[in-house]
């Protein structure tokens, strides 16, 4: 494994997307604990993703206008609908939603973690294309190579989204006692959603 393949994904990890965004938001409202939740899921929603390129049906889903805008209308849908939750939430700022002041389940919160990512269709083309280019062209079978690094890359995922979201929740415990920061908090987010929503469902392939 290169020093440039783990430069590159730390890059790439670090960047917010709406993995970071639901973490970052998720420890900010409910804490430490529902934070390692969300990183779970949204490090989870890479698996089908890595999965798919190791496979190889990333290639049909790059060459598949059909499928490829299904599976992004849907992703974009699904942001659009944590954004209007979000905005509705009149209690403890949960993206899981709800109008009152609850610790959402767990599993609840890994799974839209892992929704988030799943219904992103870039993420697998993103993987069939990124991989790839650390591959030792010598090897015999490409395949245990891109495991190991798709392994190190989730590995780095949910490290990096554990340092965002526990940092949140310090930062929640001190400014979310106040309603008007919270109101503040919600439009941000569902603004964030909303952009990565629109931009998901503009998005070309």
């Amino acid at each position: 494994m290169s020093l440039e393949f783990l430069l590159t994904s730390l890059i790439v990890v670090l960047i917010p997307g709406t993995g970071v965004v639901y973490t970052v938001m998720t420890g900010l409202s409910a804490g430490r604990a529902a934070s390692v939740a969300a990183a779970i899921g949204c490090t989870l929603g890479i698996v089908p993703a890595i999965a798919a390129s190791v496979a190889g049906l990333a290639a049909l889903l790059h060459t598949s206008a059909l499928l490829f805008q299904v599976l992004k209308y849907a992703g974009a849908a699904y942001l659009l609908y944590l954004a209007l939750q979000t905005l509705r939430d009149t209690g403890a700022m949960q993206i899981d939603a709800g109008t009152e002041r609850r610790r959402v389940p767990a599993w609840r919160t890994i799974r839209t973690g892992f929704l988030i990512n799943i219904l992103n269709p870039k993420l697998s083309v993103f993987f069939f294309a990124f991989l790839p280019q650390f591959i030792d062209p010598a090897a015999t079978s490409p395949v245990p190579q891109m495991l190991h690094l798709g392994a190190v890359f989730m590995a780095m995922t949910f490290a990096v989204f554990i340092v965002y979201g526990f940092f949140a929740a310090l930062v929640g415990e001190r400014i979310l006692k106040s309603e008007t920061v919270m109101t503040w908090m919600r439009r941000t987010v569902a603004l964030a959603f909303a952009g990565f929503g629109l931009r998901l469902a503009l998005s070309e392939r």
